[in-house]
């Protein structure tokens, strides 16, 4: 991260959100609103000497909500930019941080700002959200019910605990401990798998193995999917470690009052019986979501979702980086689930595309493209709604006008006009029927 931050050709806008994106292949043009940190980047060096005499506290999301952060701070030890920012929400306005700081870098009149630049590609890496199972297990009702998320940040040493695991209600460490596998996804909701939860229990449930070796530690599993490179014998290795692996669901989960335990009855299809486990916590895998960012974008740069809500790339197999705008590439968790390996290589992938693309300095363009006969154009509409690229619309008194930068001559919009005011460049129905008329003469 820090690399990209010092690269002079890099510039990195966070706190920030996309507004629009007009223009095309080459010629994009970007517009971005930077939400107000109420500090001067320019002028702040990251002393913390407001974050030190700020009174107020409010939750660090960071942190899954497990522990809290001052009302200017920073969102995470090692963030970059590394700038402060004050959650206006929880500001009482004591005005504390604003003598504390010498630099006078505290702005409390900083309002959003618009920022427009151009570009010639685009790569959409907008990652994925993870599923609150509310309801579900327990979760938000029962205190020692958590997900992989809270415990990943409890594993972490820069997390709320320190690296050391503890229960939610009594801070005791955990001697009995299960993982649920597949909460929230691979439903009649949410059908796909969410493709890391299996190696992440795995890798958590070895972690809680090293930190407590008299523990007993349970996987509660559909089916344990193990299918890149290196992970079967992960999972044997998880397996020989004495973590217990139950293929069922569980079907009741109740809280004891006094004890704060949680008491699972679960039906094991391999053993044909069904097992109690009185656990000190509880581990909820849950589905991986397409973040917000993703349909946003999506709605932005007029692209197409899944029923997932994942983008679509131009074909899986031949083209899996591009989209159906040209110049416009996905990579990673933005296309659909995928662990960090697929991620990184697909990552590169988009990179490279991006480089042919544009190492040039200017790009090739197909002439075999649309062509509308405005004398017989009706407005119909019907080519702009089945143009598979979006290369097509109506405009008011001129009829269809077609995109040709975008456009890549497929020919539906000529199969579906029911005018015939659409022809392909180069395959106009005139010159196919002249050839077919050239070939039966020479017979």
């Amino acid at each position: 991260m820090l690399e990209v931050n010092r690269h002079e050709n890099i510039s990195i806008l966070s706190y920030s959100d996309v507004k629009s994106v007009e223009g095309y292949v080459g010629n994009y043009e970007v517009t971005v609103e930077k939400r107000p940190r109420f500090i001067d980047p320019e002028k702040c060096n990251g002393c913390g000497a407001c974050s030190e005499v700020c009174p107020t506290y409010t939750t660090n999301f960071f942190d899954e909500f497990l522990g809290a952060r001052k009302t200017i701070d920073i969102s995470f030890g090692q963030a970059v930019p590394f700038l402060y920012d004050i959650h206006r929400e929880t500001c009482v306005e004591c005005f504390n941080c604003v003598e504390a700081c010498e630099l006078n870098a505290i702005d409390f009149s900083q309002i959003p700002e618009e920022v427009k630049f151009k570009v010639g590609t685009i790569i959409i890496a907008t990652g994925w959200d993870i599923y609150e199972p509310f309801g579900e297990y327990g979760y938000g009702e029962i205190e020692n019910v958590i997900t992989q998320a809270q415990l990943e940040r409890m594993l972490a040493p820069n997390g709320p605990l320190g690296g050391h695991v503890r229960r939610i209600s009594d801070e005791k460490k955990p001697k009995e401990i299960v993982f649920i596998q597949c909460v929230g996804s691979r439903q009649t909701d949410r059908t796909y798998c969410s493709g890391v939860c299996c190696m992440l229990a795995l890798k958590n449930g070895k972690l809680l193995k090293e930190e407590f070796p008299d523990a007993n530690i349970t996987i509660c599993y559909i089916d344990i999917r193990t299918n890149e490179k290196g992970f079967e014998e992960y999972y044997q290795r998880a397996k020989d470690s004495d973590i217990r692996m139950i293929r069922g669901k569980v079907g009741e989960l109740s809280e004891d009052p006094e004890t704060k335990n949680v008491k699972i009855r679960v039906y094991s299809s391999l053993t044909d019986e069904i097992i109690k486990i009185d656990a000190d916590l509880v581990v909820l895998s849950t589905a991986a979501l397409p973040s917000k960012g993703t349909r946003d974008i999506a709605k932005i740069l007029n692209l197409d979702i899944d029923m997932n809500g994942f983008l679509t790339e131009s074909h899986f197999g031949l083209m899996p980086q591009e989209t159906k705008a040209k110049g416009i590439f996905i990579a990673g968790f933005a296309q659909g689930p995928k662990d960090i390996a697929y991620s990184v290589s697909q990552a590169r992938a988009a990179a490279s595309k991006v480089a042919e693309l544009t190492s040039a300095g200017e790009i090739d363009l197909e002439l075999i493209v649309a062509e509308v006969d405005k004398a017989f154009c009706i407005s119909c509409r019907r080519c702009e709604k089945e143009c598979p690229k979006g290369a097509i619309r109506i405009v008011e008194s001129e009829g269809a006008v077609v995109d040709e930068i975008n456009c890549d001559g497929c020919g539906i919009c000529a199969t579906c006009c029911p005018t015939k005011a659409i022809d392909i460049r180069y395959y106009r129905d005139d010159q196919i029927m002249a050839e077919i008329d050239g070939i039966l003469e020479g017979g």
